[in-house]
C-alpha cells in the first residue's frame, strides 16, 4: 500500500471507530436506568434508591415498625390532583424542648436489673442520637416515690407523730439505687436532656390527713414544702443531674391515687407566689415552675394561677395530661397567655395494648395534636414495666403498659414507636412550621436547626392514601395504608 493510499486507510477506519465509540456510550447512557441525564447510574444490588426525602414508616399491623423506607422520593414541578399536604416555612410557631417518657421509680429499678452491656445497649438506643437509635430529648422523673414505684416514700420520712419542719432528715440517699445511676448514664450519652421533676405527695407529716392517698398540704408547711424542692433540685445537681423544671403537684385535683395529694389552684397559686418563687429566687435556681401538671377538662386550673401577676411573675408555663377534655385545651391557656409555654407531660397506654387504636390516638392526639396546640414537648408514660405492669404501689396503675416490658427478654411496644416518630427527627431547638391536615391526613412539621424540615403524618381513614408533600412549590407523591404513621425529613 502506498504512502496516500496507509494515509486514507487509517482517516476511514479511525472515523469509523470514533462512530462506534460514540453509539456505544450514547445508547449506554440511554439505557442506564438514571433520570435521563446519563450522570447517574443504576443503584447495585442492596444500594437505596436516589431519593430527595427519607421516610419512616409503622403500619397499625406491625408488618412496618418505625421502618425506613427504601423508595424514591423526589420533588418535581409537576403536578396532579391528589391530596396536598403543604409544609411552610414562613409560619414559624413555638420553639420544641424534646419528646420522651417518664422514668419512674420501677422503670429504674427494672433497667439496673438487667445485664451491664445489655443495659448499655438497651440506653444507647433510646437515648443516643445518631443514625441509628431514637434519640429520646425530654424525661419527667418523680420527686419521691409515684404509683409506679414498688413503694410510697418521700425524702423526708418521720416516724408517725413526728415532723421535721428544719428538714434536718432530708435525703436523697434512697434514689442512689436505681433512679440516680440510670441518669447518669443517661446523661453520658445526651448531657442536654431536659428533666422535669414532679410530685405525688408532700411527706406525710406536712399533709392534713397524715396519708400518702390524699389530704392537702397544710398551709403552715408551705415554707418548708418550697425549702423541700431547693433541696431536692440542688441534692440533684451534687448528683451531676440538672432539673429544667418541676411541678408542684402530679394530678392535683385526683385524690385516689397511692401516692397523691390535692392542690386546688387557689392553694397552689399562694404555694407559688409566696413560697416556692420566692425559695427558688432566694436560692438561685433557674429552675421553671410549670403549674397544673393534670387533665385537658379543667384549662380554668392553670388560668386561675396565670390570672394572679404575683403568681405568674415565677411562672414558666402549664402542663396537661389528656385523660379528660381534649387537645385544643392546650391553645386556650397559650391564648389567653401567649408568653407563657405549654407543655403535655403524661399519657398511659393500658396492657394489654391495642397496637393499631393506641398508634392512631396517641399519634393524632399527642405527637400531632399537642405541638399543633402549642406545646413544646411530648411525654409518654412509663418507660418501663415488667410482663405483669409491676411495679407498682398498693393501689397504682396495675394495667400501666410501659414503652418497653422488661422480662426474660426486651420488647418494645406501640409507645415506643409513637415518640421514636418524632423523637429521632424533631431535635431540641426545632421550631413548629405550617402544615396542612387534607381529609383524613392529619399533620404537623417542624424545622430542625440545621435546616432539616420533618411532616409526620397520620392517615386516619381506612384505605391507603396517595397524596402530595408539597414545598417550595415542588410536590414529591407519596402513600400511606389506612391507619398508618409516616415520618419524612428533608
Amino acid at each position: 500500500m502506498n504512502g496516500v493510499a496507509s494515509y486514507n486507510y487509517c482517516i476511514r477506519n479511525g472515523i469509523f471507530l470514533l462512530l462506534f465509540w460514540v453509539v456505544l456510550v450514547g445508547g449506554c447512557k440511554k439505557g442506564n436506568g438514571g433520570n435521563g441525564d446519563g450522570n447517574n447510574p443504576p443503584p447495585g444490588p442492596g444500594t437505596p434508591p436516589r431519593s430527595d426525602v427519607s421516610f419512616y414508616l409503622t403500619r397499625p399491623d406491625q408488618s412496618a415498625l418505625f421502618k425506613k423506607q427504601s423508595v424514591s422520593l423526589l420533588f418535581s414541578s409537576t403536578g396532579n390532583s391528589n391530596s396536598t399536604i403543604e409544609v411552610d416555612t414562613t409560619q414559624v410557631f413555638q420553639t420544641m424542648d424534646g419528646f420522651g417518657y417518664c422514668l419512674t421509680g420501677g422503670s429504674a429499678t427494672l433497667l439496673q436489673s438487667l445485664p451491664s452491656s445489655t443495659l448499655d445497649d438497651l440506653l444507647k438506643e433510646l437515648f443516643l442520637w445518631d443514625s441509628t437509635y431514637i434519640g429520646v430529648s425530654y424525661l419527667r422523673i418523680s420527686i419521691g416515690a409515684s404509683d409506679l414505684s414498688a413503694t410510697t416514700f418521700t425524702y423526708d420520712d418521720m416516724p408517725a407523730g413526728q415532723t421535721d419542719d428544719n428538714l434536718a432528715h432530708f435525703s436523697i440517699d434512697r434514689e442512689k439505687q436505681d433512679l440516680i445511676p440510670v441518669l447518669k448514664k443517661i446523661i453520658a450519652l445526651n448531657p442536654s436532656i431536659k428533666i422535669l421533676g414532679s410530685p405525688w405527695s408532700a411527706p406525710v407529716w406536712m399533709k392534713t390527713n397524715g396519708s400518702f392517698v390524699g389530704g392537702s398540704l397544710q398551709p403552715a408547711y408551705y415554707p418548708t414544702y418550697a425549702k423541700y424542692f431547693v433541696k431536692y433540685i440542688l441534692a440533684m445537681k451534687a448528683e451531676g443531674i440538672t432539673i429544667d423544671a418541676i411541678t408542684p403537684q402530679n394530678e392535683p385535683l385526683h385524690g385516689g391515687n397511692n401516692p397523691s395529694m390535692v392542690m386546688p389552684a387557689s392553694e397552689q397559686a399562694v404555694f407559688i407566689k409566696n413560697h416556692l418563687g420566692p425559695a427558688f429566687a432566694a436560692a438561685g435556681l433557674t429552675t421553671k415552675i410549670i403549674v397544673y401538671d393534670h387533665n385537658a377538662d379543667r384549662p380554668d386550673y392553670p388560668l386561675t394561677i396565670l390570672d394572679d401577676p404575683a403568681a405568674k411573675a415565677y411562672v414558666d408555663g402549664s402542663a396537661f395530661h389528656l385523660y379528660g377534655g381534649t387537645i385544643s385545651a392546650l391553645s386556650q391557656v397559650h391564648n389567653a397567655h401567649p408568653d407563657k409555654n405549654v407543655y403535655f407531660t403524661e399519657q398511659w397506654v393500658g396492657g394489654p395494648q391495642n397496637f393499631a387504636g393506641e398508634l392512631q390516638w396517641h399519634v393524632e392526639n399527642l405527637i400531632i395534636g399537642a405541638p399543633r396546640n402549642w406545646s413544646r414537648n411530648v411525654l409518654e408514660w412509663n418507660l418501663a414495666s415488667d410482663p405483669s405492669y409491676l411495679p407498682h404501689t398498693p393501689g397504682g396503675c396495675d394495667r400501666c403498659l410501659g414503652a418497653i416490658t422488661i422480662g426474660s427478654s426486651v420488647n418494645r411496644n406501640v409507645a415506643y414507636y409513637i415518640i421514636a416518630h418524632a423523637s429521632k427527627f424533631v431535635r431540641p431547638g426545632s421550631v413548629r412550621i405550617g402544615s396542612n391536615h387534607a381529609g383524613g391526613l392529619l399533620s404537623v412539621a417542624f424545622k430542625n436547626p440545621d435546616g432539616k424540615k420533618v411532616l409526620i403524618v397520620l392517615n386516619k381513614g381506612t384505605s391507603q392514601e396517595v397524596f402530595n408533600i408539597k414545598f417550595n412549590n415542588k410536590i414529591v407523591t407519596t402513600s400511606l395504608e389506612g391507619g398508618a404513621v409516616g415520618t419524612y425529613v428533608w
